[in-house]
């Protein structure tokens, strides 16, 4: 994901803490499962990313105007902030009060369990917000992310889609940040997960104004297409778990893996991107950096069927209902000890369970290191690059240190989301398109965000419900389990080897299975051989 970070005129970031608003944290609370003991409520609540926060003078407080803004519209004030030093050590971050979760940023909860965020919000005083970008905090300690092992268990949520149209995007997802924010890691960083700071993600992000606690200010350059945003030298990258990215129109869920452990700051090619001043995060270097930008991704529409997530009763999914989200974190040897072999995805929609998409190019309906080799051979994506950042087993690692969880609302100011929802790479009408194109059926124009925030302003998105737990702990009877990806065994020959000999019945069923699963396989894994020896 590639998340953008828009700011108010009056509301961005520092790394001391505030005293204009004292931090109000809103109550959201989540279940933990078993199946033995069923759920039980753990109390968290949510906290707002430091980006969205206002940053501004040290010791201007209870007076502090518009002059004393470190940061304002895409620009860092040069009085206040000459330098890095001067800047780090003269700004402080403001808290975010009951009320401006709602009438600034567009942000409520119901106390329940549920987060409504609304896309873009204006008042008088601070002007337009954008988006936004929220995480879990536990209630017995708010300097401290709540922090996810998922290793053997799945993770359960509610969402509603219907308000989100082509170009914008609803998201939870996981990172690898860092539980206090890194607080206790870089000591120039004095606010920590108490207020939103140390976000990192696998595209490497260049717009946090701050990174571990320094102003990122070094070679800034104010983005040409909007009035909020810049992009810094430096980028904060880790590991990225997408369970879920849509609007209205399609679906995916991806894994990025990085070639380190937790969040690091990058620079030059390590970020995979040219840099400020001419960020172009779709460039050439995209594929030198330390984490796997791209990913290995499965989108319904993308794979093949086209009538599988989307608005009303002709979907198999139907995007303008609310839907149950699992997913199941399988691993090789079934504890939580073992390896990340399997993505596992089903919904629950209108009382009926539903089995994830299975795609055009073979069975493969999670996300597994087989469906990645054979669906980004069918696409022609970087494979390569996938295996080399770690791929499924190096997601694995990352989820095992343990993630937080991340549930955000966004526009692409830079490719117009159309690599959820449209055609990327673009492909001229009449022309062949690259195999994985499509997207989904919105127009290529359709997502800019100068389109989306005049026509679709009260566009929102609501999450709820979250459980997590033993895998067939947070929907009441286990799911029937999704087919093993690939081909038991490997090869037709071990596959059948494998089946029961008796009774006969059971052994023809068993063989059957083999060759429908085994044959598809050798001709797709001969086919990709045949390629890397070209």
């Amino acid at each position: 994901m590639l998340l953008r970070s828009l700011m108010l005129p009056l509301c961005v970031m520092g790394q001391s803490v505030g005293s204009m608003s004292a931090d109000m944290k809103l109550k959201m609370p989540i279940q933990h499962c078993t199946k033995a003991g069923g759920c039980v409520t753990e109390h968290t609540s949510i906290v707002l990313d430091s980006n969205w926060r206002w940053t501004h003078r040290n010791g201007c407080e209870p007076n502090c105007g518009e002059t004393d803004n470190c940061y304002l519209g895409n620009k860092w004030n040069k009085t206040i902030c000459p330098d890095e030093k001067t800047c780090s050590a003269g700004c402080s971050l403001d808290g975010v009060s009951e009320e401006a979760w709602k009438n600034t940023y567009g942000i409520s909860v119901d106390g329940k369990g549920q987060i409504n965020c609304t896309f873009l919000t204006k008042t008088p005083q601070n002007g337009t917000n954008i988006g936004g970008r929220v995480y879990l905090t536990t209630d017995n300690d708010v300097n401290k992310y709540k922090m996810f092992k998922l290793l053997n268990k799945e993770f359960t949520f509610d969402v509603d889609v219907a308000n989100l149209p082509c170009g914008l995007n609803g998201a939870l997802y996981f990172v690898e940040m860092e539980e206090d924010g890194g607080m206790s890691k870089y000591p120039d960083n004095k606010c920590g997960a108490k207020l939103g700071t140390g976000y990192c993600d696998a595209q490497c992000p260049h717009d946090m104004k701050w990174i571990d606690g320094i102003a990122n200010m070094k070679g800034w350059s104010s983005s040409k297409v909007d009035g909020n945003v810049g992009y810094g030298k430096h980028g904060t990258c880790c590991a990225e778990l997408d369970v879920w990215e849509a609007n209205r129109i399609s679906t995916q869920m991806t894994v990025h893996s990085c070639e380190k452990p937790g969040q690091y700051m990058c620079e030059g090619i390590e970020c995979g991107d040219t840099g400020s001043p001419d960020y172009a995060p779709s460039g050439q270097d995209r594929f030198k950096g330390v984490c796997d930008k791209n990913g290995c991704d499965l989108n319904p529409y993308r794979v093949g069927d086209k009538k599988y997530f989307g608005p009303g009763p002709d979907f198999t999914v139907d995007s303008t209902k609310l839907v149950t989200v699992v997913t199941q974190f399988i691993t090789s040897n079934n504890t939580d000890e073992g390896e990340l072999v399997e993505m596992r995805r089903f919904y629950k929609q209108n009382g009926k369970v539903i089995q994830n998409v299975v795609p055009s190019y073979g069975n493969y309906s999670s996300i597994s290191s087989e469906m990645c080799s054979v669906q980004m051979t069918e696409f022609k994506d970087h494979l390569d690059v996938f295996k080399a950042k770690g791929g499924v087993k190096g997601m694995g690692e990352a989820m095992r240190r343990s993630m937080v969880l991340v549930m955000s609302l966004w526009d692409d100011n830079l490719v117009n989301m159309t690599w959820l929802d449209a055609k990327d790479p673009y492909y001229a009408p009449g022309t062949t398109p690259k195999p994985g194109a499509d997207r989904g059926s919105c127009s290529q124009g359709s997502g800019a965000p100068a389109v989306v925030q005049k026509a679709h302003p009260k566009s929102y998105v609501t999450y709820s419900n979250i459980r997590y737990g033993e895998i067939g702990s947070t929907t009441g009877p286990p799911s029937p389990p999704s087919p093993p990806s690939g081909c038991p065994g490997g090869s037709l020959g071990e596959c059948i080897k494998l089946c029961p000999s008796t009774p006969p019945k059971a052994f023809q069923a068993c063989v059957n299975v083999c060759t429908q699963r085994c044959s598809p396989l050798e001709s797709k894994l001969s086919e990709q051989k045949r390629i890397e020896l070209v």
